[in-house]
């Protein structure tokens, strides 16, 4: 008798974990029907204010008549971006991504005791990034998805300075490396975190970007 209703009791359980597991496929199913992908987002300039900061000493004991330019009131824009992807099967996607990002500053000059001559406040430069993208989602879930994935493209370095040739845009390629990604789901509506780095340059002298965008945020919708 009472290895009759140990018998039930697992028999009930099995149908129980079926009836979960089947939703659950259910969902799946419904979920990577949704084969297009639409997200926008932020990240971080951390590169940026790491290679593009206020100086770190100014002349105050020279003669006044001395004069000094100095970079100063470094402002970030951050990154922000747009990315569309379809899904090709249920563990690859190609699509496309543009981000912008731009850092401004002041031109001050000043004499040897460090008082202000002079302040230009319209100096600055932009990276605009152009790239195809593919993604690897190698785990899936109705809430979670977990993934990596690579882009391959153009970088356009522009503003107010010039390069050696005397340009004001400078163009390079570019690559974005996600080494990990995490979406939560909602119906349509997710909302992403990657961890990974943008990188960009015309030749190993001239760098736009390395190591950008370590940490990105968005958010988008599947249809």
């Amino acid at each position: 008798m009472k290895g009759n209703r140990i018998y039930t009791v697992l028999c009930v359980a099995v149908l129980c974990l079926l009836g979960v597991s089947t939703a659950r496929a259910e969902d799946n199913v419904a979920y990577l029907n949704q084969r297009n992908e639409l997200r926008i987002g932020w990240g971080d300039q951390l590169f940026e204010s790491l290679m593009w900061h206020n100086p770190t000493f100014t002349a105050t004991t020279m003669p006044v008549s001395a004069t000094f330019t100095y970079h100063e009131n470094y402002r970030y824009c951050q990154h922000v971006w747009a990315e569309y992807q379809w899904r090709f099967k249920n563990w690859v996607s190609f699509g496309g991504m543009i981000d912008f990002s731009e850092v401004l500053w002041d031109d001050v000059t000043r004499n040897g005791a460090g008082v202000e001559m002079a302040r230009s406040t319209n100096r600055h430069f932009y990276n605009i990034v152009i790239m195809p993208t593919v993604r690897f989602t190698y785990y899936h879930h109705p809430n979670v998805n977990l993934y990596s994935g690579l882009g391959f493209g153009m970088g356009i370095n522009g503003g107010t300075e010039t390069n050696a040739a005397g340009h004001h845009t400078d163009i390079g390629a570019a690559v974005n490396i996600t080494l990990f990604g995490v979406s939560a789901n909602y119906n349509r509506w997710f909302w992403t975190v990657d961890f990974g780095g943008l990188y960009s340059l015309r030749d190993m002298n001239t760098i736009f970007l390395a190591s950008s965008r370590i940490i990105n945020v968005g958010c988008g919708v599947r249809f």
